[in-house]
């Protein structure tokens, strides 16, 4: 029996002992671009076969009480079925359901035979191997947008051209409807290049569109949270120009162009000096002895997407407890994060974030408490609650003002996020007993705060002042050093 499903079988089989015994990794570099050729062509024609089936197929119920074609075969619509038997998620189901409705051809009432498609000319390029599903629906997606603004000789007429394109033909004839002015010009069009040319036919066939510019922005605004992957949870939105615009200019002046790195200790110019605490033979060789070649390594490895997370982090932590934001339960949005006492004290273990399912490290739920928007929780194993973070323990807006007039920025070397930006620090962590007090407080970006038990900086306090102490690729003697800007001072007020 000679049926498409037999046939495809045969493909299956035969494809099968190909992959598993003769693979392509022997191969020539020609051989193994001849079978990414074949393959794309023979992926092309399944697209087709694909979508003419799910084109072919009535969604509705054949009458009432009869399931649908998807509920005959226990799923609720044709893209749950997609997803099942193709084993694409939605998205991937969603584009086969929306080419199936470019190339679906009604049927004549009288004799039933089928009509036309709405896009007959790239229905012809589909069935033929030259465009797959994402071809087809990048041609034909910047015009359906504009509805019923775009009249059918139009459509026509730009179907033919998209289909000419497609295949590496150019029109003569820019009111052809057929293929028959079609000459040979180029290599078959990409998806993109299809976009691009619909996008461009669409501009001449509806140059005002649907709406003035701004009310579409307007209209099309929106900000959205994905299911968690990975560990991360992906953002999706469209921002008008002067929201991008405003936190475009947020996030530069946390991400400071200037900010390459920490100065070597040892050369001109430089920003920390020992304190008092270090020897003097510390002193004569950070003075006398000549600049050192220091172990090369990056500083800040972040990439530019990660850096615009931080700084949105810092903003949002800033935002959060800003007077001007509404109130949430009767006080500033608080941001929860549960954690097991036992889990807590050992540093190992997972903390959940209220709202969000996806569980973070522990060390998220050491750090949090610092920020006056975030209260941490500690259960023990039965679920009761042990603890609450409670304000005593949050540097209250004095302290922290204080605070960063002393300190100005980021206490890092090569940092220069404002303190002001900063989230404060306890020094000696409130959970082993150290105070809430100027003291005892420093402030950190968000960054540097939530990396300092692994970067290799330390930090201690002497005599109220902090002092520095760098990893040994920055400074191979670990001298313990005080911030350039208290030195300056210090040495203002010498006699």
């Amino acid at each position: 029996m000679n049926s498409t499903a037999a046939l495809l079988d045969q493909v299956v089989a035969d494809l099968g002992p190909v992959l598993r015994m003769d693979a392509p990794m022997g191969r020539s570099d020609a051989e193994k671009m001849d079978i990414l050729r074949a393959a794309g062509e023979v992926q092309r024609l399944l697209d087709a076969l694909v979508v003419e089936t799910v084109a072919s197929v009535d969604g509705r119920p054949e009458g009432p009480g009869e399931p649908s074609f998807a509920g005959r075969f226990g799923c609720r619509n044709t893209n749950e079925l997609l997803q099942r038997v193709l084993r694409v998620d939605a998205a991937g189901a969603g584009r086969v359901v929306k080419a199936a409705k470019v190339v679906y051809r009604e049927t004549e009432l009288t004799t039933g035979a089928p009509l036309p498609a709405r896009w007959p000319e790239l229905r012809g390029a589909l069935l033929d191997g030259v465009v797959g599903v994402s071809g087809l629906l990048a041609a034909t997606g910047p015009i359906e947008q504009a509805g019923r603004r775009v009249g059918c000789e139009d459509r026509v007429r730009a179907d033919a051209q998209l289909a000419a394109f497609a295949r590496g033909c150019a029109i003569a004839d820019a009111d052809a409807t057929t293929a028959e002015s079609i000459g040979e010009s180029g290599p078959p069009a990409t998806p993109d290049d299809l976009r691009l040319f619909s996008q461009v036919i669409a501009t001449y066939l509806d140059p005002d569109g649907a709406e003035p510019a701004d009310d579409r922005a307007m209209r099309a605004r929106f900000l959205s949270f994905g299911r968690e992957k990975d560990g991360g949870i992906p953002v999706h939105g469209n921002l008008l120009p002067d929201a991008a615009g405003q936190f475009q200019r947020l996030l530069d002046a946390y991400n400071n162009p200037k900010v390459d790195g920490p100065a070597a200790p040892h050369a001109s110019g430089v920003m920390f000096r020992p304190s008092d605490e270090d020897s003097t033979d510390d002193l004569r060789d950070s003075e006398d002895t000549p600049e050192r070649d220091l172990c090369p390594a990056p500083y800040d490895s972040r990439t530019p997407g990660q850096k615009r997370h931080d700084a949105l982090a810092a903003i949002l932590t800033i935002a959060a407890r800003h007077d001007d934001v509404p109130t949430l339960g009767g006080a500033a949005p608080t941001l929860v994060v549960s954690v097991t006492a036992e889990d807590f004290a050992s540093g190992r273990g997972w903390a959940h974030v209220d709202g969000i399912d996806t569980p973070v490290p522990v060390s998220v739920a050491a750090h949090t408490a610092c920020a006056g928007n975030v209260q941490r929780v500690l259960f023990d194993e039965n679920g009761r609650i042990r603890s609450i973070s409670t304000t005593d323990r949050i540097f209250n807006v004095h302290q922290r003002r204080a605070i960063a007039l002393r300190d100005r920025e980021c206490l890092i070397p090569g940092c220069h996020v404002r303190a002001t930006w900063c989230e404060y620090h306890h020094v000696r962590d409130h959970a082993y007993g150290g105070p809430t007090h100027t003291d005892n407080g420093v402030a950190l970006c968000w960054w540097h705060h939530r990396s300092l038990d692994t970067s290799g900086w330390e930090i201690r306090m002497n005599n109220g002042l902090p002092e520095i102490r760098g990893p040994a690729w920055w400074d191979p003697d670990r001298h313990w050093r005080y911030p350039q800007h208290l030195r300056s001072l210090q040495q203002a007020g010498a006699p």
